[in-house]
């Protein structure tokens, strides 16, 4: 017995000088997962019985909330055992909900409105199950990361944030920087106390979805420590359903003793005093990818994107109902269409589309979800616009869901007793609107088409009447002696060359001193389409061939141009648009594809390894492209993403490597500007993808790429590519140019009821005194009127009129916390104007208490 203790006590001396001489790191352990991606029933007993028997684990957890609905049914026991686990949200505690989001979103490809109430509905249902859940730190297994989170992320109370997602970096990174903890600053000028991936946390070289900070190893801890790192902290958050409990063991390995903890003791209690120097994150500083340009990730992006903007004019409207009408706010609706448009913006919907059973895979569900989102979203609009025109008669009524008063064109089906030859259009003080007619078909009337002019977040009323038909002048479109084709309208005059597929000659913005937009000198051509058809015989483009030239609309209000035409063998439509007084030039782009060409860089069967960091899906320049030449010298380029604009710093686009990913990303738009900020051009998408651009190759779209993707899944096409895009020639930079809220309007185009509102033929509920602040949402909670803007300006001071009646105002944070009461100045007109200081890329929501009508 004494020898055995004698033995015992030697092991245990040793053990303790082994640790004592070993270097202290700290280590995240977790799981990441959910309902949707991957969480066994019995994962809710494993997780608490695994905490039970490992007195010294700690987790962290990023588990889609609708997890607990199924958890608490299929296992009650289990669930009650983790939930008494997890009521201890102290800096003692053992478990810390550390991403709460409702699915988990990638974040920088979906709108700041959506990461907000990714958030808001997340922690709503996690509440339902855990009450006192306090959410501190974010930390998420996947580069759910983007630059305008510190503000989003303070204002719902978390105090930390990290950067860091070292065992899952299959979709990208964040750029290695610093020597411990930041101070992550927004562009708004938020700041929140954040782990980066360090400037020593290096990418394996022996995997192409990790960093060397996936498991403490010794060669990454020492170098921290060798770099300044003073309390050094590697990561990984399990995927539910994996069996092995403390993912490092008892923490002990070679040298380094790792102890397990929750973010949140991590920042309070270990790093608490180290220093966090700031660090302004830039967009670019998000280094992620996807396979931009397949076909499968092009339609789930266009579907986000329709559902998104569906669901915000939805709202919008709602509330115009309630406050003119008194009728009661569809919020059970609302939380409907909301759930299934997050569950679209899932990280696994985006980049592991394919996985699932035939009809039930990750695209597959995107297509219900958003259809279910937009069925919502539409029904509400429609019962709105029911409840506000009550009066039927020959009126349309135009409604405008920007907080700032436009002008623009829209279409109308003409009731039956109507024709082209005996309709006017006027507006509400009886004067004649320009107007042009198309021709009835088997699917619908005669459509008249008219430029409305709607009052800010408001409607206005037209009204039909037989009159006879009348000539104006206007855009026309032309064919010149040498073939080509001239469109012309007030602001452009746009020359086509049909027997080189189209491709633009000429675009001469007439309100800028007659400037010519197109590189003529370039090779590759303005409107030209071109890419690698690897097993054609390689590049192809669209100049090749020439187009046939379909005349759609001719004036005077609008000109519509088809261009027929083929590349490598499968025909294409192009449809250009351009409007009287209007400065975007829309594209709409439908190619019949003839098979599953492959397209981008080809790779010999048998040969794609994942942990091979080049793929051929990386480089944009092999993928097919719509390119545009531009006369610009000395181009800057700048992108929009959620709540935030970046000027570019990257010399190109390009890159084949895993390790060298650049953020090429086109969320909304890109301008490339040139000449000092003098001239630009805008390019605008109807989903979030890749664009490419560099010192010596031209702005470029990614159209289509069919060929190798993600974990050697063949990215296939299988029907027609349908892309909308759009361009605005402008003078100055972007800000200057009111780019931002022609993207704004881009997304939230004029809407069109039959009838009219009883009483007022034009109304407007919310009016802001500057262009670049947008109202990004308008709801209701109850009765209270929630109202959020957003600054895309330099200037700050924001008065915003608001044409209706509350009990009070206040600032309010989007966890509800109430930051100030606002003060409202009545106005002769019968409204109250509110200022609220807003700085640059800065949001604030207005709470209006009792919010109605005046």
């Amino acid at each position: 017995m004494k020898l055995k203790t004698i033995l015992m006590s030697a092991a245990l001396i040793g053990c303790i000088s082994a640790r004592s001489s070993a270097q202290t790191a700290w280590y995240i352990d977790g799981y990441h997962g959910g309902v949707w991606g991957h969480y066994p029933d019995w994962n809710t007993r494993f997780m608490a019985d695994m905490l039970k028997k490992n007195p010294d684990w700690k987790i962290n957890i990023e588990l889609e909330p609708e997890t607990w609905d199924r958890a608490q049914v299929v296992d009650p026991a289990a669930y009650a055992d983790f939930k008494a686990l997890f009521a201890d949200q102290s800096l003692n505690g053992r478990i810390e909900y550390v991403n709460p989001a409702y699915a988990q979103s990638y974040n920088y490809n979906i709108s700041g409105e959506s990461i907000i109430h990714q958030f808001s509905y997340g922690i709503k249902k996690i509440r339902a199950h855990f009450p006192g859940a306090v959410f501190t730190s974010y930390s998420s297994e996947e580069p759910c990361f983007t630059s305008a989170l510190p503000q989003i992320l303070t204002s719902f109370g978390f105090k930390y944030a990290s950067l860091k997602n070292p065992n899952t970096c299959f979709g990208g990174y964040t750029r290695a920087h610093g020597g411990g903890l930041v101070n992550w600053i927004g562009p708004d000028g938020t700041g929140i106390i954040t782990s980066p991936r360090y400037a020593v946390e290096k990418l394996s070289d022996k995997s192409t979805w990790q960093t060397i900070a996936w498991d403490n190893g010794a060669n990454y801890i020492k170098a921290a420590y060798a770099n300044g790192v003073k309390h050094p902290i590697g990561m990984t958050l399990q995927d539910a359903g994996w069996k092995g409990g403390p993912f490092i063991g008892k923490g002990d390995k070679n040298g380094i003793h790792s102890i397990y903890t929750t973010w949140r003791n991590y920042f309070a209690n270990v790093a608490a005093k180290d220093v966090r120097p700031d660090w302004k994150v830039s967009q670019e500083d998000i280094q992620v990818s996807l396979v931009w340009g397949s076909q499968v990730t092009q339609q789930l992006a266009q579907r986000v994107r329709v559902a998104e903007n569906k669901i915000i004019q939805s709202q919008k409207l709602a509330a115009m109902a309630k406050i003119y009408s008194g009728n009661s706010y569809p919020q059970a609706d609302f939380d409907a269409a909301w759930r299934t448009l997050l569950l679209s913006q899932h990280h696994d919907c985006w980049i592991v589309p394919y996985n699932g059973k035939p009809g039930d895979t990750w695209a597959d569900k995107v297509i219900g979800w958003t259809g279910f989102t937009n069925g919502k979203s539409d029904s509400i609009s429609m019962v709105a616009a029911g409840l506000l025109n009550k009066e039927q008669g020959n009126f349309i009524t135009v409604y405008n869901t920007l907080g700032i008063a436009r002008t623009g064109t829209v279409k109308f089906d003409l009731p039956s007793d109507f024709t082209a030859d005996n309709t006017g259009v006027f507006d509400s003080a009886g004067k004649r609107v320009n107007a042009q007619f198309s021709p009835a078909t088997d699917a619908h009337n005669p459509i008249v088409e008219f430029k409305a002019a709607v009052p800010s977040m408001g409607y206005a009323v037209y009204q039909l009447k037989k009159v006879n038909a009348t000539t104006t002048k206007g855009a026309d479109i032309k064919t010149l002696a040498d073939g080509n084709y001239q469109l012309e309208t007030d602001l452009y005059r746009v020359i086509i060359d049909p027997q080189h597929g189209g491709i633009i000659k000429s675009m001469v913005a007439k309100s800028i001193g007659d400037r010519e937009f197109v590189d003529k000198a370039n090779k590759l051509a303005f409107n030209e389409l071109r890419g690698n058809f690897y097993n054609d015989g390689g590049f192809k483009s669209s100049k090749d061939n020439p187009v046939k030239v379909e005349l759609l609309e001719n004036g005077p209000l609008a000109i519509k141009v088809a261009l027929h035409g083929t590349i490598n063998g499968s025909t294409y439509t192009q449809v250009l648009s351009l409007k009287q007084g209007e400065p975007r030039i829309d594209i709409d782009l439908n190619i019949d594809w003839q098979g599953n060409p492959g397209i981008g860089e080809g790779i010999k069967p048998g040969t794609y390894k994942w942990e091979l960091p080049a793929k051929p899906f990386y480089d944009d320049r092999n993928k097919l492209l719509a390119l545009f030449s531009l006369n610009l010298k000395h181009q800057k380029v700048y992108k929009n993403a959620p709540f935030d604009v970046t000027e570019s710093k990257l010399s190109n686009t390009f890159y084949s490597r895993w390790d060298s990913i650049k953020n090429n990303v086109i969320h909304t738009w890109v301008d490339v500007t040139g000449d000092n900020d003098k001239y630009g051009m805008a390019l605008f998408t109807d989903h979030t993808t890749s664009y490419a651009h560099g010192q010596d190759f031209p702005l470029g779209l990614d159209i289509q790429y069919s060929g190798m993707g993600l974990w050697g899944r063949d990215y296939t096409i299988n029907g027609p590519t349908q892309v909308h895009y759009a361009l605005i020639p402008h003078a100055g930079k972007w800000d200057k140019a009111g780019i931002w809220v022609d993207a704004t309007e881009w997304n939230e185009p004029l809407v069109v009821y039959p009838g009219k509102p009883a009483g007022s033929v034009a109304k407007s509920l919310i009016s802001t005194n500057n262009n670049n602040v947008e109202v990004t949402s308008v709801e209701f909670d109850g009765n209270d009127m929630l109202v959020r803007l957003f600054n895309a300006g330099a200037t700050t001071d924001i008065k915003t009129l608001l044409n209706l009646n509350a009990d009070e105002a206040q600032l309010v944070e989007l966890d509800g916390r109430v930051k100030q009461t606002l003060h409202f100045a009545k106005q002769k007109s019968g409204g109250n104007l509110l200022n609220i200081n807003i700085p640059r890329f800065g949001f604030r929501t207005v709470r209006l208490i009792n919010a109605r009508g005046i």
